[in-house]
């Protein structure tokens, strides 16, 4: 049985391609929502504070690049897109197990304005959302490989070559051409 091309499968790749847009965009709101919580903190003065805005918009531009590297099929931004979102995805897992294990610790080294508990909570705010991000950043990752699987499946790999095609048919008769015919299938 060879690969044969049916509706079913090209209608599995728009909906993983949906998907991933879609799972991209949650990713840019969940981002930004964590800048928002950061800034509410007032955390501009403090180093740390402006690591956690740095990391958040790494992962913002991760998401866009994810979103060029589907619309746009390039190695280069697929490459960016995965390297982005695996680094940022370790990081944003890191930040929220910090958070959460070490809360007071942490906002003392963000040197925050805002009255503790309200701090804490704010916090703690922004750890639940890092453990989304870092669950998306995942599925998102996943679901880059599957849309480049199948466009290696479709020829679509961006070398000009056909990786496999779509017939089942066996195509290997030009390797052959210089073996005896006992030897030839």
């Amino acid at each position: 049985m060879g690969l044969i091309s049916s509706p079913s499968v090209d209608e599995s790749h728009s909906h993983t391609h949906k998907l991933f847009l879609f799972t991209n965009y949650i990713l840019l709101g969940t981002a930004s929502s964590c800048i928002f919580l950061t800034l509410s903190l007032r955390l501009i003065p403090s180093v740390c504070g402006f690591l956690l805005i740095l990391l958040h918009a790494t992962t913002i531009a991760a998401a866009i690049s994810g979103c060029t590297a589907a619309s746009c099929g390039r190695n280069r931004w697929y490459f960016a897109h995965m390297v982005a979102t695996v680094l940022t995805a370790i990081f944003q897992g890191s930040v929220s197990v910090l958070i959460f294990t070490n809360t007071a610790n942490f906002l003392g080294g963000l040197k925050s304005y805002v009255r503790e508990d309200d701090a804490a909570l704010i916090l703690k705010l922004c750890g639940g959302l890092c453990v989304a991000i870092f669950c998306l950043e995942w599925v998102v990752l996943v679901l880059a490989f599957f849309l480049k699987y199948y466009g290696y499946v479709e020829g679509g790999d961006g070398s000009g070559g056909v990786a496999m095609k779509r017939s089942g048919k066996v195509q290997c008769e030009e390797n052959h051409k210089g073996w005896p015919l006992s030897i030839q299938v």
